[in-house]
């Protein structure tokens, strides 16, 4: 993360210190840039929100309450001002730029592309970033900061004023947005050139937008020739793995020089200087193109820079650590929380993977058509909908299967579902019912396990000492998130070598394009590349927890389905994965598979489809 003032620098700068001021400006003025120039996209008006913004901040600075929030508070306000900007630009379009007008600092497209020789997938996504909406190229230059550090994702929610559930099925939907861009972006650039887009893209006018986006999107999934390029794309975070900043062109070093600045290091107080020429807008002291010079440096070399070089290959090294979330999941329905028979007593991430240093509990691999399960609660016909929908696994939340035994030959796995189930009598019941157990469900959610990662891992001891073989617990989303609840929890487990033999993981999604298949995938490949652990899926779906239409059709969900399975069967790291959930009745209609003993959704069919013709 780059240096950025303390809250003691808050509190002076607050105070009127002009030397606090000073530094908190130059400290924060790289990230403040970031945010706008790539939600602009390099458009004349970067510089003029930047200095907008920071003119906001340094006048509204004593009606700070809380100088700790500082960072979330001046987040929210650049967003609020490039909103503004968006709102501005709409009621009063504009023409199309000249080139020498476009500004080369703020284009971080640009500059990535041209100084950093980026080539292939980077390449095509840099370019793929222009073709996105304005809203999700905001929420794309906040989730890039997020990748490298220098945001969390709380700021993120508080800069756009919604739940935190409502932001993660937001940046999914961005990710999906992003990932049909990229596929534009390879077509377009086909050689030889499909004939038939040359006539779709006759009156296109060469400028990346929504109505042009789809329309290209649309040719490509129906022609032979352009199909291809949907295939083959390595998920976006992977992409970022291993990235450093972007090196400013040689004339913002000037204008750092200029103003007094250091080029390394934590910024360097310039007395007055700073604060006065930013507090002048238009000034005679400063001009705009030094500012943002010196914003896009912000004193530290390379500091808060979206755009990214790599030292790498073409390709992401395998298994190289994913910085982002993938598909962050929205949550889902709420399942009661088991009976419990008695209450229990109660910084930067690492690149390298985490894994943990209590020898695992050995288990026979399980063979391929073995992987299918299913998440399932009470219904009349639950032991003939397991028999024919082939699976070989189920679980239903509880350590137990007393309520719902399923047919001879399909496993049931117990779960520990939260801290009050962590008992002695709990952990009997499990013991009896297999060698497998899950960790809790969901706890990074409230209304749900609700536990913090200090709970977990303290309870966490009560498990391994079952002798079971051990899943981790299960999160809502971010599994793949460098200081995300997993991620701080498989840390910590590893710290106090404790034991987890593989990964559980939950996933929702809301675009229900085709893109959907290659969202799954892609987290649940990001997942396993940076804990190197086997994964099981143990609830996945596509639902739209905050918009209309809720749920897909059947024919959409059952391509998902058949897209999803194939995936992870050929996935040797994938060693279950289950759907959520059987029943189809109810408030499940719209996304069970089984309406009973044997009527199977059109779901249902596709997923009794999975896996067949494989050995049981």
């Amino acid at each position: 993360m780059a240096f950025q003032p303390d809250t003691a620098t808050v509190v002076a700068a607050r105070a009127g210190d002009p030397a606090a001021v000073d530094r908190l400006v130059a400290g924060y003025l790289p990230l403040v840039y970031t945010i706008v120039g790539r939600a602009l996209d390099g458009h004349a008006d970067v510089d003029d929100v930047v200095q907008d913004t920071m003119l906001r901040v340094l006048r509204n600075l004593g009606d700070l309450r809380d100088p700790e929030a500082f960072r979330s508070w001046l987040v929210a306000i650049t967003v609020r001002q490039v909103r503004e900007r968006y709102r501005m630009r709409r009621s009063a379009p504009d023409v199309l730029l000249p080139d020498d007008l476009r500004d080369p600092g703020a284009d971080f497209t640009d500059l990535a592309i041209t100084r950093l020789e980026l080539a292939g997938q980077r390449r095509e996504t840099a370019e793929a970033t222009r073709w996105l909406d304005e809203d999700n190229r905001e929420l794309l230059s906040l989730w890039w900061l997020e990748a490298s550090g220098e945001l969390t994702r709380d700021e993120i929610v508080s800069a756009i004023e919604v739940t935190r559930q409502h932001a993660a099925v937001r940046i999914q939907r961005m990710k999906g947005q992003l990932e049909t861009a990229r596929v534009v972006v390879r077509a377009l650039a086909a050689t030889p050139p499909c004939p038939e887009l040359g006539l779709v893209t006759a009156g296109w006018d060469a400028r990346p937008g929504p109505l042009w986006r789809k329309r290209i999107a649309r040719h490509t999934r129906d022609c032979r020739q352009c199909s291809p390029a949907w295939s083959g794309l390595v998920a976006a975070e992977r992409l970022l793995a291993g990235m450093a900043l972007v090196p400013l062109p040689h004339a913002f070093g000037k204008g750092l020089a200029s103003l007094g600045v250091a080029h390394a290091g934590p910024p360097a107080t310039s007395g007055k200087a700073l604060a006065a020429k930013v507090a002048v807008k238009g000034g005679a002291g400063v001009g705009r193109r030094v500012l943002t010079a010196l914003l896009a440096t912000g004193a530290v070399a390379g500091a808060g820079a979206a755009a990214v070089v790599y030292t790498g290959g073409e390709d992401p090294v395998a298994g190289a650590t994913p910085l982002v979330s993938a598909s962050a999941p929205a949550p889902r329905l709420s399942l009661p929380a088991p009976a419990t028979t008695s209450a229990s007593p109660s910084a930067q991430p690492s690149p390298s993977k985490t894994t943990t240093r209590a020898p695992a509990v050995p288990l026979p691999p399980a063979r391929d058509s073995a992987k299918k399960g299913v998440g399932t609660w009470r219904f009349d016909g639950i032991k003939g909908a397991l028999s024919d929908v082939g699976a070989g696994w189920y679980y239903n939340w509880s350590p137990d299967d007393d309520t719902m035994p399923g047919p001879a030959g399909v496993e049931f796995v117990p779960m520990i579902w939260g801290r009050a189930n962590a008992t002695a009598a709990t952990f009997a019941k499990a013991k009896r019912e297999g060698e497998v157990l899950l960790g809790f469900n969901e706890p990074d959610m409230a209304g749900q396990a609700d536990m913090s990662v200090d709970d977990a891992l303290a309870a966490w001891p009560k498990l391994q000492a079952t002798g079971m073989r051990l899943g981790s617990p299960a999160v809502a989303y971010g599994g793949d998130t460098a200081g995300g609840w997993l991620d701080r929890f498989m840390k910590g487990a590893r710290s106090r070598n404790l034991r987890v033999d593989f990964i559980t993981l939950h996933w929702y999604g809301s675009d229900f394009s085709d893109a959907a298949v290659g969202q799954f995938l892609g987290y649940v490949d990001a997942v396993h590349a940076r804990y190197d652990l086997p994964i099981w899926v143990t609830e996945y779906g596509l639902i739209n927890f905050t918009g209309a239409p809720k749920y897909p059709s059947g024919a959409r969900q059952a391509a998902f389905i058949k897209g999803t399975t194939a995936g992870m069967q050929k996935r040797s790291y994938v060693e279950r994965y289950a759907w959520f959930g059987l029943p189809a009745v109810g408030d499940s209609v719209d996304f069970g598979l089984y309406r009973d003993a044997s009527t199977p959704t059109e779901a249902g069919k596709a997923y009794r489809a999975a896996g067949q013709g494989i050995e049981r």
